[in-house]
């Protein structure tokens, strides 16, 4: 699934809007039908559902899926934030909401406009849509502060108020609301996927809004998330007749003394994931460990009693990955020099193999194309230095697989 920016999402909406073609209202509409779906198989009718609508098209939202919810019996109750103009779309659904008749909506005008939030309610959050552009402040900030105190679940609509599509321009000073569940029209946002933002977040749900297929197929994204109904599309099955043979021989370089730990479990991992044969070098001290441990895999002996030095021949071998619990020795450092030397193999290092990178820069520049590295955030920074941002460490990450 491709992840838009939210520039590219407004563009893909107003395709859908004059290719289909399809008014902005009707496919407000239809986000709203998908939102409602949602509700009416994962919470209860006998819920009491408090709605926090905005003035803008993540309010109108929040009114008709209000709208919706009473259709069908639910105990709901609206309150709109300020007195600003609606736009249009907005405003229509909160026309339709009135004319209903049976629910009153509650303007919020100041802080003691706020309404009591019980822990058995469900709070929907549709104050601010992925168009914010500046931080939220006075009433609205206040508001988003008594929905945050509150046991209630929050459900947020498309994306957390308050929380940028992308990075944090006002990283220090915007309030958030903070989502039990979030649901997403149709694409996940960017900053869904940063660590910092998952206490907004929450879990996510997209719902498809049948935005036009053209459109997105049409538009570019270097960003995607990988779902379970792409890892289908990639997925292949065996033949009754396959055998070992035919499913790769991988190399795992790994393991030092009081670290065989590490070599036990990407050893186990690269046989669970598929892999044909697995041979994992290690030094001898490990032999008795790793053949106890994992009996399956073959084991390739370093000349080393207690690290990894070096290797023989790799030309049998389709990928390697080297670096859990490999020590950073000098001749660990030598022998992963050697091998960016040596291999147009692809490879995957992790672990001391990115700190030995870390530690020796000038090896960054050996890297074979397409080699995966797999750093955590703090490995992330001895490598490439410290970000402020989950946001922040995409653009370097970025910026260095271009320059190595």
């Amino acid at each position: 699934m491709k992840i838009f920016l939210t520039s590219q999402i407004r563009e893909i909406d107003r395709l859908t809007i004059e290719g289909e073609p399809i008014s902005s209202i009707n496919l407000m509409e239809r986000a709203a039908l998908s939102i409602f779906g949602w509700f009416a198989c994962n919470i209860s009718s006998k819920s009491k559902v408090v709605v926090f609508a905005g003035h803008g098209n993540n309010g109108g939202d929040g009114l008709a899926l209000g709208r919706l919810l009473n259709e069908v019996g639910y105990c709901v109750d609206v309150y709109l934030l300020g007195s600003n103009t609606l736009s249009p779309d907005c405003q229509i659904n909160y026309e339709r909401l009135n004319r209903q008749g049976i629910t009153k909506i509650r303007l919020i005008k100041s802080e003691k406009d706020f309404p009591n939030l019980n822990e058995d309610c469900i709070v929907v959050d549709s104050l601010f849509g992925s168009g914010l552009t500046r931080p939220i402040e006075g009433v609205a900030a206040q508001l988003i502060d008594h929905i945050n105190g509150c046991k209630a679940k929050v459900i947020s609509i498309d994306i957390p108020s308050g929380l940028f599509g992308e990075g944090n321009p006002f990283p220090n000073n915007n309030p958030v609301v903070k989502a039990s569940i979030t649901l997403t029209l149709q694409f996940p946002k960017q900053s869904f996927f940063f660590a910092e933002n998952y206490r907004f977040v929450g879990d996510f749900e997209v719902l498809p809004i049948g935005l036009s297929p053209k459109a997105i197929d049409s538009t570019i994204s270097n960003y995607h998330y990988v779902t379970i109904d792409d890892l289908r599309t990639r997925y292949k099955p065996r033949d009754k007749f396959n055998h070992k043979g035919v499913f790769g021989h991988a190399l795992i370089v790994s393991g030092s003394k009081g670290m065989m730990g590490a070599a036990i479990l990407a050893s186990r991992a690269s046989i669970k994931t598929g892999c044909g044969l697995v041979t994992t070098h290690i030094p001898q001290i490990g032999y008795a460990i790793l053949q106890k441990a994992v009996p399956e895999v073959l084991v390739d002996l370093d000349i080393e009693e207690n690290c990894f030095s070096a290797l023989d021949s790799i030309s049998k071998y389709q990928a390697i990955a080297i670096g859990p619990g490999l020590g950073k020795s000098v001749k660990s450092v030598e022998g992963l020099s050697n091998i960016l030397n040596n291999t147009s193999i692809p490879l995957v290092i992790d672990a001391d193999g990115l700190n030995i990178l870390a530690d020796n820069r000038e090896l960054l520049a050996k890297l074979p194309k397409q080699t995966i590295i797999t750093p955590h955030p703090r490995e992330f920074e001895r490598l490439f230095g410290t970000t402020n941002s989950g946001y922040e460490r995409l653009q370097r990450a970025i910026e260095a697989s271009l320059k190595y």
